[in-house]
């Protein structure tokens, strides 16, 4: 019976221990850790999040390497370049060298900071798949994410580059 009532007394001064700790400890952090107007603006903002925007982008005197290395099109690097309303892809490395590919219409929208989405348009009216080819560039990491209708496997992912830049700068 002794020894029931001491481990109850220890029992209990612990608990006493444990929670004068834990007020301790959020009066600390209340007083101490409470975020700036700075931290508290940066968090709104991101609740916010993104501007959005369906304004397009004008791709005009870009060159822009995709080089593949997974999905359908691993191997490959195609050459985009662009006008203000047409690209032409051209492979210029891998397995689809001397391939021809018709001029198709493009919309470049810009979707975050420096990263593009791009839909290739088949200008004919009577076009089986208006979408010729999608993309998702993303110029800080150097990704591409390419979506190409038509087949089982459309997918490829591999890197992006600016071969020569064009009128505007990319937002």
């Amino acid at each position: 019976m002794f020894a029931t009532k001491q481990i109850r007394i220890v029992a209990a001064a612990l608990a006493v221990a444990l929670a004068s700790g834990g007020i301790a400890a959020a009066v600390a952090t209340n007083a101490w850790a409470s975020p700036t107007s700075a931290q508290v603006s940066k968090s709104a903002a991101m609740a916010n999040g993104p501007k959005l925007s369906a304004t397009r982008f004008d791709l005009n005197g870009y060159q822009i390497d995709a080089a593949y290395t997974l999905g359908r099109n691993t191997g490959n690097t195609f050459r985009q370049t662009y006008t203000h309303s047409m690209v032409q892809g051209v492979p210029i490395a891998g397995p689809f060298v001397g391939a021809h590919f018709p001029p198709e219409d493009y919309v470049a929208l810009p979707i975050g900071p420096h990263e593009l989405y791009i839909a290739w348009l088949d200008p004919s009216p009577t076009a089986s798949f208006p979408i010729v080819d999608a993309f998702v560039m993303d110029f800080v990491h150097h990704i591409v994410y390419d979506y190409a209708p038509g087949s089982d496997h459309p997918e490829s992912v591999g890197t992006v580059t600016i071969h020569q830049v064009g009128d505007n700068r990319i937002p």
